[in-house]
């Protein structure tokens, strides 16, 4: 199989080169004349710039006969009548599992200092198409994310694919560590598009932490990259959780974020000659986010990716153009409230503005309702939350308010989780049974197929024990590192 690929490979090689010359640059804009006949919207060309410098550009667009290019580095040394020539028309990559706990760039290249990555023997397509939706599995079982207010009220299952939608500053990027250390997946696959560079190393050493970066691929392209390079970082991304789901493993992609991907699309759009839409984005940001969401979920064969994509939302306006566009793509939606983390409750989700779509589905009956009272005695407190704030409610005006006023506080500690504690889906339901007085699912599945409650509360084997080892050991990890740190 290895001398086959090989020999395919042979056999593709390019027997001439095709070579044009640059006749304009305007801004990161690159105008190539010569090469129109041979180029395509998404070929490749190398620039020979001045001091032997190669700058790789990718084709945008077309006029009057010449090809528009933006490049994926620096255009310093390019000037009129530098050469550029034709690369390969597909960009590929060939991930392998040794690419597991590195971090690297969006071409592919490590930037951790750990050495080189060694090459796969397939190559994978950047911008791949989604499976075909008729040939696609069904959504798996819940996954156990680690995150009790999400186990317990925004059940995610495998394949599923939601959003974290929140403004700058509200704790997003602490709950996708969170979900990077202790969600029940083989693989995390971590994209951070358009971050401060600054930030990268200390989510990576204090937030995601060696463990966790043991079973994770980390995709980074900063905010001062071109916008090609922060647009190939969120393919990349999905790319390589493609390359872990063919192999049947279920793979958690995290993307932090959406927005900076559609605004990368934003530049290369108008640099293209696009015109503007709603809030300055094109109309192809619209038609190229769906393709790129698409690609999670569940796929043919076994394995799965569940997708996790944060949306920084502008002034906090959950309705602005990418917010609203993604939330119609998702299976879900997850909402971070800068009014919760005022008053310093982490994560910060507002639980009545969020939704999971495979719920109640996804749920057994006891689970429902346990949900279901919880979010009533939640929406009877907030329509109220003005008047009890004041002082204007009387108690014993409505028994309905009275008991939402009981509860309200149980319920949004328990909505609450410090960064470094994790909680499963059966401890999750079960703290919220004790807090509402009533029973708890796990014993009532327990005692419907005959299982003692002893023998079930024993710890897990296999796979499950692993998982519930793994998280634990992180949680330990985490402490003792926060306990040695200076100050």
């Amino acid at each position: 199989m290895m001398a086959s690929t090989f020999v395919k490979e042979i056999g593709q090689l390019a027997d001439y080169r095709l070579y044009g010359r640059v006749a304009g640059v305007l801004g990161m804009l690159v105008e190539v004349v010569g090469l129109e006949q041979a180029l395509s919207i998404g070929s490749r060309c190398a620039i020979h710039a001045q001091g032997n410098r190669r700058v790789t550009c990718e084709v945008i667009g077309f006029r009057q006969r010449r090809a528009l290019l933006l490049p994926f580095g620096s255009l310093e040394g390019v000037g009129l009548g530098c050469k550029a020539e034709v690369m390969e028309s597909e960009p590929l990559v060939r991930p392998s599992n040794a690419w597991l706990g590195r971090v690297i760039n969006a071409m592919g290249e490590p930037v951790d200092g750990k050495g080189p990555l060694p090459d796969g023997l397939l190559a994978y397509a950047l911008r791949a198409s989604p499976p075909p939706a008729h040939s696609r599995r069904r959504l798996g079982g819940k996954i156990d994310l680690g995150v009790r207010a999400m186990n317990t009220f925004l059940s995610c299952c495998k394949g599923q694919r939601m959003g974290i939608f929140a403004g700058s500053g509200v704790g997003k990027s602490v709950l996708l560590s969170m979900l990077a250390r202790y969600a029940e997946a083989d693989v995390n696959v971590i994209g951070l598009i358009g971050e401060r560079g600054r930030e990268v190393q200390e989510w990576l050493e204090d937030d995601l932490g060696p463990e966790g970066l043991a079973r994770s691929v980390v995709v980074v392209a900063t905010s001062d990259e071109p916008p090609l390079m922060r647009r190939q970082a969120a393919y990349l991304t999905l790319t390589l959780s493609e390359f872990f789901r063919d192999q049947g493993r279920d793979v958690l992609c995290l993307m932090d974020s959406v927005t900076r991907f559609a605004m990368a699309l934003r530049e290369i759009g108008l640099s293209a000659g696009e015109p503007p839409a709603s809030k300055g984005y094109t109309p192809s940001v619209f038609a190229e986010l769906p393709r790129l969401l698409e690609r999670a979920g569940p796929g043919i064969d076994d394995g799965s990716v569940t997708g996790l994509f944060t949306v920084l939302v502008e002034g906090d306006d959950h309705n602005e153009p990418i917010a609203d566009a993604v939330r119609g793509i998702l299976d879900g939606h997850i909402v971070l409230d800068r009014q919760v983390a005022e008053r310093n409750r982490y994560p910060a989700i507002n639980l009545l503005r969020s939704v999971s779509r495979t719920m109640p589905d996804c749920n057994n009956e006891a689970e429902n309702r346990l949900v279901n009272r919880a979010r009533g005695l939640l929406a009877t407190y907030e329509n109220m939350a003005e008047l009890i704030r004041i002082g204007a409610y009387k108690q014993g005006s409505d028994p309905a308010v009275d008991e939402a006023i009981h509860y309200y506080d149980g319920l949004d500690g328990l909505l609450g989780q410090p960064k470094d504690e994790v909680s499963s889906l059966e401890e999750g339901y079960s703290q919220l049974a004790g807090l509402l007085g009533l029973p708890d699912p796990a014993l009532e599945v327990r005692e419907a197929v005959g299982q003692e409650p002893a023998e079930a509360a024993a710890p897990g084997t296999g796979e499950e024990h692993d998982f519930k080892q793994r998280r634990e050991r992180m949680a330990a990890a985490l402490n003792l590192r926060r306990a040695k740190a200076p100050g």
